[in-house]
């Protein structure tokens, strides 16, 4: 099904040139126009936003809706695959927190959550606490934030979102009435956590650039102006984290640099307490806390940490007392190559989530003893997550399970028994049958000697004689590894025989620490030439064949399809990049943007470092488009987004279109009225999803439907 070309090549954005001396090299920037002066306003208020950027951002929708025109069937078509592989009056496992348990669910035909408790244990006797449907009537955008209830059970904390901008306003309502209270606290980060006694809350507000650096006690009952300041981080390369321990009785505000990490405990059992510094930052040492109120006869913090050389991190315990690292006792000692990936503590155990050679176990620890034993599962590439629990005094521990094959399974594990019962296996009432399909995992050789693990899945039938199209999906950054995880959406693709694949490049984390660290900063560009590995092997080993590929990324992995779509364009049918992080150069020398101040750990500091700066200029994609070919590309923005900002994927467009030697399309689409994640409603995300997965089809020929 081919896209409609007779439009144009799409709207011709005006040049308006502006220099930049940066360490004696002249930038030139004919769009940064495009970047609206008021942008912190236009984040709280898109309409504010300047008419002159509104127009050009709503030519370019209508000129993607034109191209698009023929694939709208397609569109439709797949929305209703993907919908029909949802339950929609789907629901979570309850979790069990004192005479309650807590849930989410879905009713039918509802885009947005409901949150609900029942008596423990009761079936059917539920109470709908937030109506999701509800509060998101009437408005164009509406995203549901953290909603956790207060230790004795009469209050919840709830917070919404209603620009996509990630500014969320905190409201407390009263559980025996339903009616919110007069407290309202406005541009906070989402989640909050409550003291003992359940009189106040603590949580993070965000200031006018959008950055998470103060902690706040709200008073129940007091206006928001009365908050008292408690925790203030001046250093704005900090993102600042609030948690609880499982156990309760104590918050935790970590103050999170990319390659390091300061603590701080506040005692939740003390109305006017103030925050400790029990671990301050040092050097590149990173520390991710749990607690025991009695283990070994004392009030003890346990670390997941990779202080003195265990890049892959082990596990400490230190009493709460003085933490400092003269206390340390190893509990889990360093392995270099598995990667400790979160700690959990409970009364009696001691639960760590590891990965070795990319693959995920769960590790379970008798406190007492010292025994230990794992949960592991025998499929070639899998997901497992440990999901956490309100309890501290339990022998139970929930997890979740599933692969590119295997719908989602939640089970509840009997840590004493060593018994797991299943308590939900996702269900697809469309049908799903996992013996359709295949999954494997192939090491794409790297040019400097690393083999680069890539996940597949693909319908069983499927001719492997490099006439498949090919998906790839890449990110690459942050240390986030890519779950090979089951996808209902995935399957639309699938099974007009496509091979869906993910990349697990440099810049994540999926072969331990050092995965991340030789993929960021001065090894930034391995995340590429791992991508295009990953590709090249795939044409090798007869998946598929060059130009049969969709590359696809978001956010960074927006920028992995830029630099991609950049150094090797041949190798692709065409280019997803869904908010994608295009202009580095630029926003990173722009120190007043919400995220370029943590950023510079990441990828350096362009402003003061002259080699970071050649290095980043060496591969931006929108510094290196070049009067080349490229593959037809879908560019996705929304116009509220705080961390990728819309202007990045509008410049970019804007100047491919003004450069590149081919007729093929470039189409830019940014939501009008959302932010990062783009629509919020899941009926709504589905529209989207489909969207790209009809342009990948387009572009590669790939049949319209199914097979019967």
């Amino acid at each position: 099904m081919p896209l409609d070309l007779t439009h144009g090549p799409g709207p011709v954005a005006e040049r308006r040139p502006a220099r930049t001396d940066v360490h004696g090299t002249a930038l030139h920037d004919d769009y940064g126009w495009l970047r609206a002066d008021n942008w912190q306003d236009a984040l709280r208020d898109p309409s504010v936003l300047p008419a002159d950027i509104r127009a050009q951002l709503e030519a370019e929708n209508a000129h993607a809706t034109k191209v698009l025109a023929p694939v709208q069937p397609l569109i439709a078509a797949m929305v209703g695959e993907m919908r029909g592989r949802i339950r929609e009056d789907d629901s979570g496992v309850p979790m069990p927190d004192g005479p309650f348990d807590y849930f989410d669910r879905f009713r039918e035909g509802g885009q947005h959550p409901l949150v609900c408790r029942r008596p423990r244990g009761v079936e059917g006797a539920e109470a709908i606490l937030i109506d999701g449907d509800a509060l998101a009537e009437g408005r164009a955008f509406f995203d549901l934030g953290g909603a956790g209830h207060s230790p004795d059970h009469r209050l919840l904390a709830w917070s919404y979102d209603d620009k996509g901008s990630e500014y969320f306003t905190l409201h407390v309502r009263d559980l025996e009435t339903g009616a919110d209270l007069a407290d309202t606290v406005p541009e906070t980060a989402g989640d909050a956590v409550w003291s003992d006694d359940a009189r106040a809350l603590y949580y993070i507000r965000l200031d006018d650039n959008h950055r998470p650096l103060r902690v706040f006690r709200h008073v129940i009952g007091t206006p928001a102006t009365d908050d008292v300041l408690v925790h203030h981080e001046t250093d704005t390369t900090v993102f600042v984290g609030l948690g609880q321990a499982t156990a309760g009785g104590l918050a935790f505000i970590v103050g999170s640099q990319s390659d390091s990490t300061e603590l701080c405990v506040l005692d939740l059992t003390d109305p006017a307490a103030r925050p400790r510094l029990v671990l301050p930052r040092s050097g590149e040492t990173k520390y991710d806390p749990d607690f025991h109120p009695d283990f070994a006869g004392e009030p003890t913090l346990f670390l997941r940490t990779n202080a003195d050389g265990a890049e892959d991190y082990k596990i400490v315990a230190a009493p709460l007392s003085d933490p400092s690292p003269a206390n340390w006792v190893e509990v889990v000692p360093h392995r270099p190559g598995v990667l400790v990936l979160s700690v959990t503590v409970l009364a009696d155990w001691l639960v760590r989530l590891e990965r070795e050679n990319a693959l995920p176990r769960i590790i379970i620890r008798n406190l007492s003893s010292g025994e230990e034993h794992a949960i592991a599962f025998d499929e070639e590439a899998y997901s497992l997550g440990v999901i956490p629990g309100y309890e501290f005094e339990t022998d139970t521990l929930r997890f979740v399970y599933s692969s590119m094959t295997t719908p989602s399974e939640t089970f509840d594990y009997d840590m004493r028994a060593r018994t797991r019962t299943l308590r939900k296996r996702q269900e697809v009432p469309s049908g799903h049958d996992p013996a359709d399909y295949v999954t494997r995992r192939l090491l794409a050789p790297a040019a400097d000697g690393e083999t680069v693990p890539v996940s597949l899945v693909y319908r069983k039938g499927t001719p492997l004689d490099g006439t498949a199209p090919v998906l790839l999906y890449g990110y690459g950054s942050y240390g986030a590894s890519m779950p090979a995880s089951f996808s209902t959406a995935r399957l639309s693709l699938v099974d007009r025989g496509f091979v869906y694949a993910i990349a697990h490049v440099r810049g994540g984390m999926e072969k331990g620490y050092r995965w991340y660290r030789t993929g960021k900063r001065e090894h930034k560009r391995n995340t590429f030439t791992d991508f295009i590995a990953a590709a090249e092997h795939l044409i090798a080993q007869g998946f598929t064949a060059k130009g049969r590929i969709v590359a696809q990324g978001g956010s960074a992995g927006g920028l992995l399809m830029g630099a991609v779509a950049n150094m090797r364009p041949d190798l692709f049918a065409g280019i997803l990049a869904e908010v994608p992080f295009v202009d580095i150069v630029n926003t990173i020398l722009d120190d007043s943007l919400p995220l370029t101040p943590p950023e510079w750990l990441e990828w350096g500091n362009p402003i003061t470092d002259e080699a970071a700066f050649r290095l980043m200029l060496s591969y931006s994609p929108y510094d290196n488009v070049a009067a080349q070919d490229y593959p037809p590309i879908l560019a996705l923005g929304g116009v509220s987004d705080p961390r990728v900002t819309y202007w990045e994927p509008a410049k970019w467009v804007a100047r491919l279109r003004a450069t590149k030697t081919d007729t093929n399309p470039v189409l830019l689409i940014t939501n009008m009225e959302a932010g990062h994640g783009g629509a919020a409603g899941r009926f709504d995300r589905l529209a989207e999803v489909a969207r790209s997965y009809a342009f990948a089809v387009a572009v590669t020929g790939a049949p319209e439907a199914p097979p019967a």
